[in-house]
């Protein structure tokens, strides 16, 4: 294994992040409701968590509503995110709410599913269609 804290664990082959739901629906004791996995770097776990988190809280957030009724709309029906493993390097939802519920967020800083490594698509999986027999001017067909 790399001691480069930012490299993805050997074992797992990626990063992992929890989606847990904060109102108590879950069947796990934990809350987790999922484990998104296949993150290849500990950047893109972080960016992944915070956008995912940003996305829960304005979906709590109502016109007309104070940031306190934010925030207690989200810990009672919104998704907290938590990178597996990462210790102090991982990215931490507490460390930023209070800044989520001042400002809200922009549709790109909430756009976690750009950046969802299930999304992401490996070169090595489409054919070579760049040697087909088609005429490069399709006048000539």
């Amino acid at each position: 294994m790399s001691d480069d804290p930012m490299e993805a664990p050997e074992e797992d082959r990626g990063w992992s992040v929890r989606i847990i739901d904060l109102s108590g629906a879950s069947d796990d004791d934990d809350g987790v409701v999922e484990v998104v996995k296949g993150f290849l770097d500990l950047p893109h776990a972080n960016a992944f968590a915070r956008a995912y988190v940003r996305d829960s809280l304005e979906r709590c957030r109502q016109s007309g509503v104070t940031g306190r009724e934010v925030l207690e709309a989200w810990y009672a029906f919104g998704e907290d995110a938590v990178v597996v493993d990462a210790g102090d390097d991982g990215w931490k939802s507490t460390t930023e709410l209070d800044d989520f519920v001042a400002q809200p967020a922009t549709a790109m800083e909430r756009d976690w599913r750009a950046i969802d490594p299930r999304r992401l698509v490996d070169e090595d999986e489409f054919p070579d269609d760049l040697t087909d027999d088609r005429p490069e001017d399709p006048a000539e067909a």
